[in-house]
Parts: C-alpha cells; structure tokens; sequence
C-alpha cells in the first residue's frame, strides 16, 4: 500500500466524523439479535456476499491449461490458467512437492504495494521471464528478506497456488491513477472491483482444493498486506479454507477511516471496499465468520499504514469471537515491535510452522 498523504477530509465539517460515530455493526457476533452461532455466521455471510454485487461463480467451468516449467528445489512447477468469473481467465503459478500426495495446500494471495508490473510474482519466483524476474527480486528484498514465500511453502511440501488479482502482473500493469477510473466502470456496470476479487479467491480455493494432488481437507490461505485482507476474507467466504494467516492486514473500520487513513485517498481502497458493508458488520467482525477454524494475524509495530490502537481494538474483537467458541488456542495474533510493514524472515518461518501445527 502506498504511504499516507491524506491529512484532511473533503466535505461538509463534521460529516465524516458524525458518520463515523454512526456506525453500529449491528450484525456483529453478541450484537446481532441471533444467538446460534452457526446461525449467525450463515447469516452474516449472507450479508457479506449480497454486497459484494459480483453474482457467485460456481456453475463456471475452470477448464485448466497447465505449462510446465523448470525444477525447484524439491518442488515442479508449472503455470496453470484458468476461469475463475464468466468473464475472466486468470494465469497462476502452480507448485507441487515432489514427493506422493495428496499435500496440505496454500492460496498465496499477492499484495498490493502499487507495484503492478508483478503479482502472482511477488510470491513465486518467476522462471518465465527475466524482466519479471529482476522487479520481483527487488521486491522480495524490500518486503520478505529476499525470500519468495511461495517457493519457501513448496520445499516444505505445500502444494502452492498463487494467481494474478485483476490489474497486477499479466493482468496488468494497472497505474495507479487507473484504479479509481477501473473501480468506477464497474460500479457503473453493477459489479464492484473488491467483490470481483473476492468472487475469484472463493474460487481460486475451490480449485485449489480440487485438484488430486491436494488434500481439500488441508487447505490455508496465506497474504500480505491486501493478500492478508484477501486471506481472511476468503477463509470468511469459503469453507474450502481451513485456516488463515494474514499479515499486515487488520484494522476496524473507524480507524481505518480516521482522517489521515491510507485509504481514504481512493485508487488502492477500492480493491478492498463493499460499499455498505460498515452499516451491518466491522471488518474483525466479517473475519470472524471463519471462526473457530485457526487463524493468525500478524502486525508489524512500526506499520504506520495500520496504527497499533486500531489493531489492539480489533485483535480483542477476534480473541472476544474465538473465546466465545472455546477456541482460543485456535487465534494466534502478533504484534512484531521492530517490524514496520514487512513480511519478513523470521515471520514467515513462524507462519510456517504454524502451519504445520494447525494442517
């Protein structure tokens, strides 16, 4: 995500904050009159998916093309194409431990970073393309320690997928000045750019989970930054998910929309923005459908895009839902006083072994 700029609010004095103050979330688990908790995770699902606009997607062929590639280390890889809209044929990369499956899996969701020339390649090492090649690894230095996460899950022997999202990579590059204008033509065609996101990582999962080589019972999903907003919200949306880890994404919408917020200025918030959803459930509150599977959020404190008061605010939300379940032990959530906005070794390495303990 790009750096703060916004420190004021156009519009009539007053109005941003009293509709701030307005909100509610009157969906929220021990707010919502409905008791059952399965009840209300169906119902507030439902709520969710009605304002994502895009319709659902699973009478929608994939039909897969699959292009091998070179040997990793201890992994193959290949490219996979697939549809994962009506209108929409989205390029992963694919890796698969050597070895005799079926294998724990993990969709690796990519970040935003108004970086558009790379997506899917912020998590897998290219091999196809030596210009992508270069970009990523200045990437991979900035934002993981060098590492590519992906490749780092595969010589671990997880089955890894990780897509395009609609603007990045070879969907892309989109400008930044671009976002606000795509964001808009959709709006204006009765669809939305956030649920078309969220429409393609309920069935990048369902993929995933389909194939042989995969144990569907196993499946994570795995982001940084919008890649962490877009893991806990696919593990909220589909039961494909068996646990999440987010990274660097996780706030309530009255700090998110505190003047000063990142996104406030538009271009980037609207990968990430349901219009209506802050009138029925906060964002911890929509994490929270995925409870009691595992999760794990991870905060950088020197992230100055997630301030640490809005992210206490929600980690006490989620710890409320979990315990509520009696699964306490199934929520990690850590605050890394050093780190500021980063995915980096010593995270990931935890990450993993998380994963190893809750799949």
């Amino acid at each position: 995500m790009a750096a703060l700029e916004v420190t004021s609010v156009p519009g009539p004095p007053g109005l941003h904050q009293a509709l701030r103050e307005d909100l509610r979330f009157p969906l929220a688990w021990g707010t919502s009159p409905v008791r059952d908790f399965e009840q209300w995770r169906r119902t507030a699902r439902a709520k969710v998916e009605e304002l994502l606009i895009v319709p659902e997607q699973d009478g929608t062929p994939y039909a897969p093309e699959y292009t091998g590639g070179p040997e990793g280390d201890g992994y193959t890889r290949e490219l996979v194409t697939v549809s994962l809209t009506r209108h929409t044929r989205v390029r992963a990369a694919l890796l698969t431990p050597r070895g005799t499956g079926p294998f724990p899996a993990v969709l690796l969701l990519h970040d935003h970073g108004s970086r558009f020339d790379i997506g899917k390649e912020k998590g897998v090492r290219p091999w196809y393309d030596d210009i992508r090649l270069a970009s990523a690894e200045e990437w991979a230095g900035r934002c993981f320690d060098g590492r590519f996460v992906g490749d780092e899950l595969a010589r671990r022997g997880y089955v890894v997928l990780c897509p395009d999202a609609l603007g990045w990579g070879e969907r892309g590059p989109l400008g930044y000045e671009q976002q606000q204008a795509l964001a808009s033509n959709l709006y204006h065609l009765g669809s939305s750019l956030a649920g078309l996101h969220a429409r393609e990582d309920q069935r990048a999962a369902a993929f995933l989970a389909g194939l042989d080589r995969v144990d569907a019972r196993r499946v994570a999903a795995v982001g940084f930054s919008m890649g962490g907003y877009r893991a806990w919200q696919v593990a909220a949306l589909s039961d494909r998910i068996a646990a999440a880890a987010s990274v660097c994404w996780m706030t309530g919408f009255k700090d998110m929309t505190a003047p000063g917020g990142n996104t406030l200025r538009g271009q980037s918030a609207f990968h990430m923005l349901h219009p209506g959803l802050a009138r029925h459930l906060d964002l911890p509150d929509v994490a929270s459908i995925a409870a009691p599977r595992p999760m794990l959020f991870f905060h950088g404190g020197l992230d100055a895009l997630f301030p640490a008061a809005g992210v206490r605010a929600a980690y006490d939300r989620l710890r409320a839902v979990w315990r509520s379940r009696r699964a306490e032990e199934r929520l990690r959530l850590k605050t890394w006083p050093e780190h500021g906005h980063v995915f980096g070794a010593a995270m990931q390495d935890e990450v993993c072994a998380w994963l190893d303990a809750v799949l």
